[in-house]
């Protein structure tokens, strides 16, 4: 008996906890293509390979004729190196606009004392 490549998965994405909506997103695809797989009886490896990567599921255990083991470790590995070094950038874009948003703050603070020195009543914001 043939395997069904799209019922298998999406009884993993479903048994992994993901959403259709949730995996659409991270594939940038519609939801309708991803209903479209799973009606399918077998479609392109590739696909497999990037939903995988996607929920970080090795689908060598479910299509051992496909793919290795290996294959996906390097992947997923590599996600989540992609995924450190993007939490990074954003860490550092904070640090910057949280200095900047407190040098603001500060210049706001000298700016109204330096207006009531002057005996002025507005103060810019």
């Amino acid at each position: 008996m043939d395997k069904h490549y799209g019922e298998i998965i999406e009884m993993t994405i479903r048994r992994n906890g993901y959403s259709i909506s949730e995996l659409s997103r991270m594939m940038k695809v519609n939801r309708r293509s991803i209903y479209n797989w799973f009606a399918q009886a077998r479609f392109k490896p590739e696909i497999i390979f990037k939903i995988g990567v996607a929920i970080r599921h090795d689908f060598s255990k479910e299509f051992p004729e496909l793919f290795t083991s290996e294959d996906f470790q390097r992947e997923i590995e590599k996600s989540k190196q992609n995924f450190s070094a993007t939490i990074q950038q954003v860490e550092e874009i904070s640090y910057w606009k949280d200095k900047y948003i407190s040098l603001l703050e500060e210049y706001n603070v000298a700016l109204a004392r330096q207006t009531q020195q002057f005996g002025r009543t507005t103060v810019l914001a």
